[in-house]
């Protein structure tokens, strides 16, 4: 039982840290995050149907486990690596194809290592007449312990690279137990991983100079990896190896002074993040009387302070500054009046961006303005030529944008620049030239001619007919179109064709399904009825539904709490730790339940319905809640969550017990199908129903595919 838990902790942990790993090496793209993760689970499933020759021992588990910690360790070296060893040109990303070979690389051995033990690890299990249903709810167990050393890490400031020795030296200790033989394999790894451990300090630091020759400080947080490099008086600030300011630039400057120009005194003014990058020190050059500066991310807040230029320092200390440590839709909700808000978030890459970006977003904002307050954000896009996807983009934003504000701004540039307002806005340059000479404020870039530039070249009002004229989009909490244009637009860079795709033309608002869904529709019900006549494939096809199934669920869920709560980062682990724990609920309710003597007939078989009759129901009622706009507490999250694992742990021990002669042989295909079933739903969630569908059809198509699999609960075997 200890090596099979220890496989699920280690399992967790080790696909935690190292695709933290590959979302720094590939610049914080989330797409490239979503596919690292597909692939994970691609190579536990192979691992979990690969070499079924023999009776499993303990000596093979052991062997299996110091393997898998040093491979970790080789691992985590290989992908901070990745760019150097491939010859990148510094801060670009590699070609397309080398991104997916590096990463389908890097995860191949710890993938497939963590499925072949889980394989040998529950066979050994099972040798005493445990049920299969028993060995997936200990593995879970060890993944809830996984999740939750993962999550109090970075809660307790302990770096990724020490986590990631932690769970090498974890595999390693578990091989020397029980004594016996063999054990000597795994005493010279518990030896090295250990001295390691004590210098992963020093480790860590030069491993991230490798790709930061100038670096200065570098830590992990919840939102990602903080790096500053240093050269003279300059510094520059890297968040997950993408530059996120640096302290020479003017487009801090440009941004805030033409955004305080809207207003005739910003007295009263709120700066969204950003604050660290200069933003403060400029807004002050406007005497307001009072600045509440909300920062969502502390440790970039500790990390950067002590290198910041004395101007900037000297702002964060000023005494009509006050500055918030909390999530910025958070303190909205609570917030008072203001002249003027100034939102640095990063830009809509990811659902934490987005939610900055949303009608929802902007209805809060308008919400705590005055009547000539000013709303300001800005948005890295193209000086000239705008792509369909840009276009397509920044027109869902503005259109969510309009929907709060009566009266809308976009300036031209390397970056956009938008300004809203419930009144109307100035767009005569010289009033707002002589409010910045009134003033006195000198800047480098904001000058009368360039703010005459600005407002009177053709681009202005170019921006003004594409942004018009586009398709009426909004982008939204429950709708996120940016995610789909983020996707395109990052492709772009390697398919240049692409730049001319638009993807709400598949599936455009208010429309009926898309052709392709109605074909799937069709062929879903022919798989599904092909799968009767075998029992091992309609056992296979009924683990991997409810593994898609239960990835939709828990993708969604937690987005929609992401999105109405924020991300911090404690209540994330909870919530991973609720699907955990469901899993072995439901494991361990359907292996219980199996195990005693009831009078009723074929007490399991009951168990099939019930459990597929669930997921239908927790699918429509999540839909339900996000249409309603319930609010997504902690709580009522993490009970959906529970459910969610409790239906997949417990239609897998269905699968394996229900008719099933040798449950040992039903292992690696019942979860290497669960595993491929949760790469498709993470794949199909995250990339194409949710940014197209919206969040709530995304949790109603939880009840197509209950109705189909219960076409796989019963039928002729052979």
């Amino acid at each position: 039982m200890l090596h099979l838990w220890v496989v699920g902790f280690t399992s967790i942990l080790g696909q935690t840290v190292l695709l933290r790993e590959l979302h720094v090496a590939f610049y914080g793209v989330d797409l490239v995050y979503l596919l690292a993760l597909g692939i994970w689970l691609l190579w536990s499933a192979a691992g979990a149907v690969a070499d079924r020759r023999g009776e499993p021992s303990p000596q093979t588990v052991r062997v299996l486990l110091a393997a898998f910690a040093l491979v970790l360790a080789l691992d985590f070296a290989f992908v901070r690596g990745i760019r150097v060893w491939f010859g990148a040109v510094p801060g670009a990303f590699l070609p397309f194809h080398l991104q997916i070979l590096t990463a389908a690389v890097a995860l191949l051995p710890v993938g497939f290592l963590s499925g072949l033990l889980f394989r040998k690890a529950a066979a050994l299990y099972m040798t005493g007449a445990r049920s299969l249903a028993g060995a997936y709810a200990v593995e879970s167990l060890g993944g809830l312990a996984g999740g939750l050393w993962a999550t109090l890490a970075l809660e307790f400031g302990i770096q990724n690279f020490a986590a990631a020795l932690t769970c090498s030296l974890v595999a390693a200790a578990a091989a020397c137990f029980p004594p016996g033989r063999r054990r000597w394999v795994a005493l010279p790894a518990c030896c090295l991983l250990a001295a390691a451990l004590l210098r992963s300090g020093p480790l860590d630091r030069a491993m991230t100079s490798w790709t930061h020759p100038g670096m200065v400080e570098s830590r992990d947080s919840p939102y990602g990896r903080v790096t500053i490099d240093r050269a003279g008086g300059q510094i520059a600030v890297f968040e997950n190896d993408a530059l996120s300011f640096e302290t020479e630039g003017t487009a801090v400057e440009e941004f805030v002074h033409l955004a305080a120009l809207q207003h005739p005194r910003p007295a009263h003014v709120l700066v969204l993040g950003g604050g660290v990058a200069g933003s403060v020190a400029e807004i002050l050059r406007h005497r307001p009387e009072l600045v509440d500066y909300v920062e969502l991310n502390p440790v970039l807040m500790r990390a950067v302070r002590p290198f910041l230029p004395p101007e900037a320092a000297r702002a964060l200390e000023n005494e009509r500054v006050r500055t918030v440590i909390t999530d910025p839709r958070r303190f909205l909700d609570a917030a008072g009046q203001y002249d003027l808000i100034l939102a640095g978030m990063p830009e809509p890459t990811s659902g934490q961006a987005n939610r900055y970006y949303t009608a929802e977003f902007f209805r809060q904002c308008a919400g705590r303005l005055t009547a000539e307050g000013v709303l300001a954000f800005r948005l890295p896009s193209a000086e000239n030529l705008w792509t369909v996807p840009l276009a397509r983009r920044n027109a869902g934003i503005y259109r969510a944008l309009r929907s709060a504000f009566a009266d809308a701004v976009v300036l031209p540039g390397a970056g956009n620049i938008f300004l809203a307002s419930r009144a109307a806005l100035v767009r005569d340059p010289d009033v707002l030239a002589a409010r910045f000479e009134s003033r006195g404020i000198r800047s480098r870039i904001v000058s009368r001619p360039y703010i005459r530039y600005l407002y009177l070249n053709e681009r202005f009002g170019q921006i003004a007919r594409i942004l018009e004229s586009a398709p009426p989009q909004i982008n939204s909490d429950e709708r996120p179109v940016c995610f789909q244009y983020t996707a395109v637009l990052w492709l772009s860079k390697f398919f240049p064709r692409l730049a001319f795709l638009d993807p709400s033309a598949l599936w455009p608002a208010g429309a009926g399904m898309p052709r392709v869904l109605w074909v799937a529709a069709l062929l879903l019900p022919a798989l599904f009825l092909a799968g009767r006549g075998r029992a091992a494939l309609r056992r296979a096809l009924l683990a991997g539904t409810a593994g898609l199934m239960g990835m939709v669920l828990e993708t969604l869920l937690i987005l929609h709490y992401q999105v109405k709560r924020g991300l911090l980062y404690q209540d994330i682990g909870g919530l991973l730790m609720s699907f955990m724990a469901g899993l072995a609920l439901g494991a361990y309710a359907v292996d219980r339940h199996a195990s005693l003597p009831v009078r009723s007939l074929r007490p399991l078989a009951r168990w099939g319905p019930l459990l597929l009759a669930g997921f239908a129901a927790l699918g429509l009622a999540a839909g339900w809640r996000i249409r309603a706009g319930s609010p997504a507490g902690i709580v009522a999250t993490a009970l959906l969550l529970v459910s969610a694992g409790f239906l997949v742990a417990g239609t897998f021990a269905f699968a394996g017990m229900h008719g099933v002669a040798d449950q040992r042989a039903a292992i690696g295909p019942l979860y290497g199908a669960d595993l491929i079933g949760g790469c498709v739903g993470c794949l199909a969630s995250a990339l194409v129903l949710i940014p197209l569908a919206g969040l709530t059809v995304t949790a109603w198509t939880t009840l197509p595919l209950a109705l189909l699999s219960a076409l796989l609960l019963y039928g002729r075997s052979r």
